[in-house]
């Protein structure tokens, strides 16, 4: 059983630094942070490191290490929420002894970098994974207030609020067990809630401005000019992707996002299913919330007739 081989190996060694994906969301932040709490309260003489970048969204839920590269000698590295080895954020994951992958997202050629993977694709949040984790050997692990706040955190945010499909009763009895530990729901929704004024300025901007497309694609382009001109983060625009959601007619919606580096497609449906249109595009996830990415702009219009087409494809099916 993969989860008694997890618990032995973490048990076998003295650091375990823990990974996510790049940008990380609500749901790598609890999942990380979530397992980090279980592992300081459960072994308290071991080094437990969460390493990556910053999610400020999220950020009540915690604040990532910095550690030098030779921490890592002799360590075990954890990587939760990352389908691909390319979006692992901090890639010195592999300086690890051991790797172990723990995810929910629908696995490709790219997800096969660790010694050892626990992947569960029908669990709605990767934080749901880690405090189920918690629950079966609880007689063994131990948790405390932080580790409850971020993993509930993460299965409200991946989730919607518990709106997604993938939700379960095993998910509303895991999120209870988490209430138990003295997490305040209003304290969570009041932090998820709040917007900046640009953040809401550049949703009256989205709203007046999105683009369809006579298959049934709706979409905004998101590039650096408008994330300066609104003075907001590049995470705070990719949380503008439910904006397009629930509109009559529409049952695909989407952002493209230049981040600078690179352009990256957050896509939903609450239709057809999505991933393997993801897949088309270097991208993946789950059947109804995907990820792609294009080269360029220059590869819009063909990703948008693609788009088309692949619902009107779904639409026979």
């Amino acid at each position: 059983m993969i989860k008694k081989v997890i618990l032995e190996k973490i048990k076998a060694y003295d650091t375990i630094i823990i990974h996510g994906h790049t940008r990380p969301d609500g749901d790598c932040y609890g999942a990380q942070y979530g397992l980090k709490s279980i592992l300081k309260e459960s072994f308290p003489n071991k080094n437990i490191y969460v390493v990556g970048q910053v999610s400020e969204y999220v950020s009540f839920v915690g604040s990532p290490d910095s550690i030098e590269d030779s921490i890592y000698e002799g360590a075990l590295s954890i990587v939760v929420d990352t389908a691909t080895s390319d979006r692992v954020s901090d890639q010195r994951y592999t300086l690890g002894k051991e790797i172990i992958k723990i995810d929910h997202h629908i696995p490709n050629e790219l997800s096969y970098y660790a010694d050892y993977y626990w992947v569960e694709e029908e669990i709605s949040s990767c934080s749901e994974m880690i405090a189920s984790f918690y629950r079966e050997f609880k007689d063994e692990l131990k948790l405390g207030y932080e580790g409850a706040l971020a993993m509930y955190t993460g299965m409200v945010t991946d989730t919607g609020r518990f709106r997604y499909r993938g939700v379960n009763k095993q998910t509303h009895e895991i999120a209870g067990m988490l209430l138990d530990f003295g997490v305040d729901v209003e304290f969570v929704d009041q932090k998820l809630s709040v917007d900046t004024m640009e953040s809401v300025r550049l949703k009256g901007h989205v709203l007046s401005n999105f683009k369809v497309t006579k298959g049934g694609f709706i979409y905004f382009v998101i590039d650096q000019e408008t994330i300066e001109k609104f003075n907001v983060s590049s995470q705070d625009a990719a949380a503008m992707v439910n904006m397009l959601s629930g509109i009559e007619g529409y049952p695909v919606w989407g952002l493209i996002i230049d981040y600078g580096t690179d352009i990256r497609i957050r896509l939903r449906s609450r239709g057809p299913e999505i991933e393997e249109l993801a897949k088309m595009y270097n991208g993946g996830g789950h059947a109804k919330a995907a990820g792609a990415s294009l080269e360029s702009f220059n590869d819009l219009d063909k990703f948008l007739s693609d788009v088309d087409k692949y619902i009107e494809s779904q639409k026979e099916i």
